[in-house]
């Protein structure tokens, strides 16, 4: 693809963040356009400072692009556009996607039905043991979980999902090969085997303090919704949580001790409307219903005639009732009992 190429070559250069990549898209049209456009050109359309106009100008070099994607390819990396239709489907409609994402292990289309888990790196051990928990229920009844791999919280949450026999994607502020921290090292591994590994950041990238807000917004925007177990009240994973909000997705927290200072984040939030979580159908029965009819298959609740009619016609394009009374022909009051009945009162 003619397009990667440059993409790559633009996104990998400092000072040029999604935003300022889409609109130099927009101006000059194609990302191959930037690379050929001169200096004037560049400080004309005043998308950029003069010292990022200069960078660009004077990082130019094919010979480079060249053996910068043979390394990629030699990591068995795979790089997504934003623009190509295997681009996660929940993260394209964020107000900033990654222009480029690299992925190392494996990204399934289900993982659009995911919930992210985040919460303290210094997390106490109520809250450690209850990320793993509802981490492997969560994967039990279809879900994929999202989280950043950081000490604590984080590392709790994918190893709960591993222990399920779920999908997990933890998302880096660095480097795909350049698992951090590193005393997450086996983790990293196992993640590996049981889904991917996702960045926006070039390889060889560190995790400079500055990239982990950015890196916050994918975690969420992979997700349906964001569940955050412990957090004080700077935390960075009410960063997490402010992106979900703004990004139209769910936010749940778990309640904590009033005592305890790593509960005051997200009690705050449950103050604040975030949806109280203290066992796993508080989350299962928010979601969409095609994700219910999955998890309902996942744990094999019995669908009677009627439910199952429903269920088929739930999974295509989220329909009404009043569609799908008309397309079984059973009537609305016999598909709200059913639906309520057979499904959701099994699983909440």
């Amino acid at each position: 693809m003619k397009d990667l190429k440059y993409w790559v070559w633009l996104s990998s250069l400092p000072g040029i963040g999604a935003r300022k990549f889409y609109d130099l898209i927009n101006f000059f049209q194609t990302a191959e356009n930037v690379f050929n456009s001169s200096y004037e050109e560049l400080k004309h359309s005043q998308i950029v400072k003069e010292e990022v106009v200069n960078v660009i100008v004077n990082n130019r070099s094919l010979e480079k692009i060249d053996k910068y994607l043979k390394k990629v390819k030699d990591n068995s990396i795979k790089i997504v556009l934003s623009n190509q239709e295997e681009y996660p489907v929940n993260l394209k409609t964020i107000y900033d996607p990654p222009p480029v994402l690299y992925c190392l292990g494996e990204f399934k289309q289900d993982d659009k039905e995911a919930i992210a888990i985040v919460g303290a790196r210094k997390a106490t051990d109520y809250g450690l043991k209850t990320a793993e928990s509802l981490a492997e229920q969560l994967v039990q009844n279809g879900l994929t979980i999202v989280s950043g791999m950081a000490l604590g919280i984080d590392a709790a949450a994918h190893r709960g999902a591993i222990k399920g026999g779920g999908r997990t994607i933890a998302v880096f502020a660095c480097g795909v090969t350049n698992p951090h921290p590193r005393s997450n090292i086996n983790l990293y591994r196992e993640i590996l085997k049981n889904g991917a590994v996702v960045s926006e950041y070039p390889l060889g990238m560190n995790p400079y303090p500055g990239n982990f807000p950015a890196r916050n917004r994918i975690i969420s925007g992979l997700s349906l919704g964001t569940l955050v177990v412990e957090a004080n009240i700077k935390s960075g994973s009410l960063i997490t949580a402010d992106f979900s909000l703004e990004q139209g997705r769910d936010v749940y927290a778990v309640p904590g001790n009033i005592n305890s200072p790593s509960s005051m984040g997200t009690n705050n939030l449950i103050k604040n409307g975030a949806k109280l979580v203290d066992c796993v159908e508080d989350i299962l029965c928010e979601l969409p219903s095609s994700c219910l009819i999955k998890a309902a298959n996942k744990i094999h609740i019995h669908l009677e005639d009627n439910e199952a009619l429903i269920a088929a016609a739930l999974l295509e394009n989220g329909k009404t009732v009043d569609q799908i009374a008309a397309e079984t022909g059973l009537g609305i009051n016999p598909v709200l009992l059913a639906f309520i009945t057979g499904i959701c009162y099994n699983m909440c």
